[in-house]
């Protein structure tokens, strides 16, 4: 399976998943670490992918969003953004409101 495909299904797959440098319980950056401890306060399920750990994917998944840094946030299909606009989105509230609604979708379809 080609990368891109791998990363589409991931992203399509998954209500909400995170691109990142580690894994939340050991993230291997700071932005990581941010964007994941932001996802962990929604208390809502997400899936996560090591960047560090897949180079295929690191190399390949800027191109995908045409979004050139980690972490890389997507929720319901759609890029979100990374550890500036997901740290944005959790102060003002609506990160909660975004993956819940995504978990919520995901798991009326099954």
């Amino acid at each position: 399976m080609d990368v891109l495909d791998r990363i589409r299904e991931q992203v399509e797959g998954n209500p909400v998943v995170l691109y990142m440098k580690g894994t939340p319980q050991f993230p291997m950056c700071g932005f990581s670490s941010r964007a994941a401890a932001a996802l962990q306060d929604c208390a809502v399920p997400f899936s996560f992918v090591n960047v560090l750990s897949d180079p295929e994917i690191f190399e390949n998944l800027p191109r995908y969003a045409d979004w050139p840094t980690f972490p890389q946030l997507y929720i319901d299909g759609e890029l979100v953004g990374g550890c500036d606009i997901t740290l944005e989105l959790h102060a003002n509230g609506e990160l909660q409101t975004m993956v819940k609604e995504a978990a919520e979708k995901a798991g009326g379809a099954e």
